[in-house]
């Protein structure tokens, strides 16, 4: 049965398959709770509202007797951080450069649980990231790879580049060992971190890490952290593309999951343009609308801010009469890193008498410090 069934998901897209029983990551719980106890998950509510159901899989669905762990390889033929380069470019992380793996995996995964009920019995629940499941320790417990010091799951066939997806079933089904740790003393992942999102090895602090920064956090991106962002305007993918392991890993050959010429290296210049229309027009399949335009457009100011690039200075400058404040106090920073301050004095005499927003006029006061005496 265990065979056919990794025969089956292999027949639907899958690459890893391993099953794992639902009261073995005990010490998930621990961890996940001091992380939520430290506030660690910043703007990500829903990780606290749903504690108890994420930290033991029984606890999500009582019926539980074993969690089949799959993944789906999205790993590229190019080199992920050529990109950052190309500071005229938004970097946009691998994960989200394909159409939206929610939608990809997810009917897979109904088709895999349809086969098993078919020929087994019991019953099923499917997840692909949207429910209250630690999918990675999970997949750890289940051999598809071990947890490596960048929290990430590593994989020796397929190195970093794992989607993961769960089907949690009523059957009995045979158990996999767990993968042990090969990370060694290697730290790539810890030293090339821009943020120093690390505090340890194996313990991130989200809210440093640019991948929340750019896509769940709310608010405007905290000053001391702006520069380091570079122009990764949606997610980042440094550390999972130092992984040595990453050599072993062959390119992802999903089609749906490959990269769409769309969704890689926009010009700065065409996506400070977007209004909202234009903004879900472009995305419209990919995992950057989940962010919104507002705080897309937030990280493409602080990515004109870094570019070095005066011919940018007419988009963030029209950016400043913008209806979020979001937009325009990233409008304002960027401006300030762009021209000298009496060019941006003589911009704030225009624009900052009309700002009624605290959070703007709190960047234009910033901005003011490099201002020559009135």
């Amino acid at each position: 049965m265990k065979q056919a069934l990794a025969e089956t998901a292999r027949a639907h897209g899958f690459d890893a398959l391993g099953i794992a029983r639902p009261d073995e990551i005990p010490q998930a719980r621990e961890r996940f709770e001091k992380f939520i106890a430290e506030g660690a998950h910043g703007d990500m509510a829903w990780l606290a509202t749903t504690a108890e159901r994420r930290a033991d899989p029984r606890a999500l669905w009582p019926d539980v007797r074993s969690v089949i762990m799959l993944g789906v390889n999205y790993g590229q033929d190019t080199d992920p951080l050529a990109i950052l380069n190309e500071r005229d470019r938004g970097a946009i992380s691998i994960y989200a450069q394909g159409d939206d793996y929610h939608e990809i995996i997810k009917p897979r995964l109904k088709a895999v649980a349809r086969w098993l009920i078919a020929q087994a019995g019991g019953d099923v629940k499917v997840f692909v990231d949207t429910a209250a499941v630690m999918e990675k320790p999970l997949a750890a417990r289940a051999g598809l790879g071990w947890q490596g010091k960048h929290t990430n799951l590593v994989s020796r066939e397929f190195g970093s580049w794992l989607f993961l997806g769960a089907i949690f079933t009523t059957l009995e089904l045979p158990f996999d060992d767990p993968e042990i740790d090969h990370c060694g003393s290697c730290r790539a992942c810890l030293d090339i971190c821009p943020t120093r999102a690390f505090d340890a090895p194996y313990k991130l602090d989200p809210r440093r890490c640019i991948s929340y920064l750019t896509i769940e956090h709310k608010g405007p991106i905290p000053r001391d952290l702006r520069t380091a962002m570079g122009n990764r305007i949606f997610g980042c993918d440094d550390c999972l593309a130092v992984c040595p392991w990453n050599k072993f890993a062959q390119q992802g050959h999903k089609a749906k999951l490959a990269a769409r010429d769309t969704q890689h290296a926009h010009a700065l210049t065409a996506l400070a343009e977007l209004d909202d229309a234009a903004f879900r027009a472009l995305f419209r399949k990919s995992p950057v609308k989940r962010t919104g335009r507002d705080r897309f457009i937030r990280n493409v100011l602080i990515a004109i801010g870094n570019s070095n690039d005066p011919s940018l200075v007419l988009k963030a400058e029209k950016l400043l009469d913008d209806p979020s404040p979001l937009v325009r106090g990233a409008a304002v920073w960027a401006l300030a890193k762009l021209l000298p301050a009496q060019k941006v004095a003589a911009i704030a005499h225009k624009y900052r008498p009309t700002e009624t927003d605290a959070s703007v006029l709190e960047e234009w006061s910033q901005a003011r410090a490099a201002f020559p005496s009135d």
